[in-house]
């Protein structure tokens, strides 16, 4: 999906501009681009998310880190993460090094988008920024976390969630910012009413050519930004496969040592591979899943923002909306969501004799009150024309969706239901039937998520106006996507939880604390297995909300160079369409087969 993303957004920049100049549909949008009030509380929002993740992390630092013992071995945990991650970052530079190259030597033969170069590098780096951050506040929480155990179950979970907060609030705040401001550097310095008229060079590059025409402004800037999909995709790819291939070979590596061969339970100090195995809790579910986050969370807002800038005036009007509004109102949506994100993790707490089921009901307490906040204020943007109604029910329908996945993930992965009961009582009659009983389970924990997320693509795509105007309907879906990672803060929050909590059980029992200790951190990890399901759930469909966003920016772009060509109809497309799909799906499979390979070999 990463190398989908990637390609996707290499195109949708390749086709827009080499189409520069061309009356699209976006011809006739307005050339005035005066920013209203409003929209600034996008811009502000990322920065009080990373004002508050800054506060968190202060305050998880501040939280005592228990005796010597613990101290050291979360010492160890963090050596060895970092050391992974800086030998990942090393390659991740060099081949960012050779595409900024290749797509610099693209945009000086006029074949590329001139500002694609930096916006490639820009996304790579904050996403990179996001993934240290995140494990760098992951690593210190986990032995503050058991020693909070010690205290009460409450102030464990606290520590816990709130450095799981600080990598969600980080991730939609540098990637809103970088967002926001690129906006604002291409708006006010780079397409102003002067450049367009005279045109703009830098260093032989074109970087806005002479006689453009004002109502391709919005187009123009869109297609840039689109291109910030590719750096977050390249890193996302090397985070999350690299990452989710050194946690598996861990945690599999650690298991046949301990259970399988020496019969020592896990996280034994004896076994020299649990350390390894918290490592790769962390490079895998928290720097690997934010920046797959981090990708899905500014492609959707950049899509949906392409589409709208390829609504004609006429479309829009007809909803009551203007050019200007199209463009910018997914960043103003997911200001309003980072905002009220951070009211939902405020609201995350427990009693000291919670169960599994308290611990997931605080959780979804503080998820569904975000939720129901976003809705109330999405609803205002409504009545203020700031979006229609029909794109108004596209958002709620994207966060229902989002809200459903994460129930059905923890109706299978939760101890608290029956299908993970059954695999257990299926264990008692051998490891075969156990095998058999859980792949069967997994698949069918599949179907009600894609049930959800076909679901949410229709009624998105319905309520935008779709069946009237096809790209009415897709800008809809597009405000789905939008809409389910509006509450990415506490979302992602959540997931991260999952490997401290991990972790902290993990320092506890070799620092062989107290039996009521370890209970409480038994209770917190049985709770981040199933948030860090819930978290692979909800990446899985948004990505695909933001594939399908991807895509129809991607065929906007097509449509108007394949007019600009002067072809009478885009039927071609049906045939590339068809040979993608094939070739995409075989890729999908070897890729999967390496990857398997490659974590059975380092086993």
């Amino acid at each position: 999906m990463r190398f989908f993303s990637s390609s996707v957004a290499f195109l949708v920049s390749f086709f827009a501009f080499t189409s520069t100049g061309f009356a699209s549909q976006a011809g006739e949008a307005a050339a005035a681009t005066n920013i209203p009030p409003a929209w600034w509380i996008a811009p502000l929002a990322s920065v009080i998310a990373l004002v508050i993740a800054y506060i968190f992390y202060r305050k998880v630092m501040a939280a005592p880190e228990g005796n010597e013992k613990m101290i050291t071995i979360a010492g160890h945990v963090r050596e060895g993460a970092y050391a992974y991650l800086f030998s990942q970052y090393k390659v991740v530079a060099f081949v960012f090094l050779l595409l900024f190259i290749a797509f610099s030597a693209l945009a000086y033969f006029g074949v590329q988008n001139p500002f694609m170069p930096v916006a490639f590098l820009t996304a790579g780096f904050f996403s990179a920024l996001c993934g240290f951050l995140g494990m760098k506040t992951a690593t210190s929480a986990s032995s503050r976390t058991a020693q909070g155990a010690s205290k009460s179950l409450n102030s464990a979970l606290q520590v816990a969630f709130r450095s799981g907060a600080v990598m969600g609030l980080i991730v939609v705040g540098f990637g809103l910012l970088n967002i926001t401001l690129w906006y604002l550097i291409l708006d006010k310095l780079v397409y102003t009413a002067e450049h367009m008229k005279q045109g703009l060079e830098f260093l032989g590059l074109t970087l806005v050519p002479k006689g453009m025409l004002a109502s391709s402004k919005l187009g123009e800037i869109t297609a840039t930004m689109v291109t910030f999909g590719m750096g977050a995709s390249t890193q996302a790819l090397f985070a999350r496969v690299g990452g989710g291939i050194y946690t598996k070979a861990a945690d599999v590596g650690a298991d046949l040592v301990g259970k399988v061969e020496e019969g020592i339970p896990e996280d034994d100090p004896r076994n020299p591979a649990t350390i390894a195995d918290n490592v790769g809790d962390n490079v895998g579910d928290v720097a690997g899943m934010g920046a797959d986050l981090f990708e899905s969370y500014c492609g959707s807002i950049l899509a949906t923002a392409a589409l709208g800038a390829a609504l004609s005036i006429n479309v829009l009007a007809g909803e009551g909306m203007n050019p200007l509004g199209a463009v910018l109102a997914p960043t103003l949506v997911a200001g309003i969501g980072i905002l009220l994100s951070i009211v939902g993790i405020f609201l995350v707490r427990c009693k000291d004799d919670a169960t599994q089921k308290n611990l997931l009901h605080a959780l979804l307490t503080g998820t569904l009150s975000s939720s129901v906040l976003i809705i109330a204020a999405v609803a205002v943007m409504a009545g203020t024309g700031w979006i229609s109604w029909g794109i108004f029910g596209s958002v709620v329908a994207g966060l229902v969706a989002g809200v459903l996945i994460g129930q059905f993930t923890e109706y299978y992965t939760s101890d608290e239901y029956s299908p993970t009961r059954e695999i257990a009582e299926q264990a008692e009659m051998g490891a075969a039937t156990t095998i058999i009983n859980g792949f069967a389970t997994g698949m069918y924990s599949a179907a009600l998520p894609v049930i959800a997320i076909v679901a949410c693509i229709l009624c998105a795509f319905g309520f935008a106006g779709g069946f009237t105007h096809m790209a009415l309907g897709l800008y809809g879906i597009g405000f789905a996507a939008v809409g389910m990672l509006a509450t990415l803060g506490i979302t992602l929050a959540t997931d991260a939880y999952g490997p401290i909590a991990d972790n902290a059980g993990g320092n506890a029992e070799m620092a062989g604390l107290g039996e009521e200790v370890r209970k409480r951190t038994d209770a917190l990890d049985a709770l981040g297995n199933t948030t860090a399901a819930t978290g692979k759930g909800f990446a899985i469909g948004s990505a695909a909300l933001t594939a399908m966003a991807l895509l129809a920016a991607l065929f906007g772009s097509i449509r108007i160079w394949i007019a600009r060509l002067a072809s009478e109809s885009a039927d071609g497309l049906y045939t590339v369409g068809k040979v993608s799909f094939f070739s995409g799906e075989t890729t999908k499979q070897i890729e999967g087969a390496i990857n398997v390979t490659t974590a059975s070999i380092a086993d």
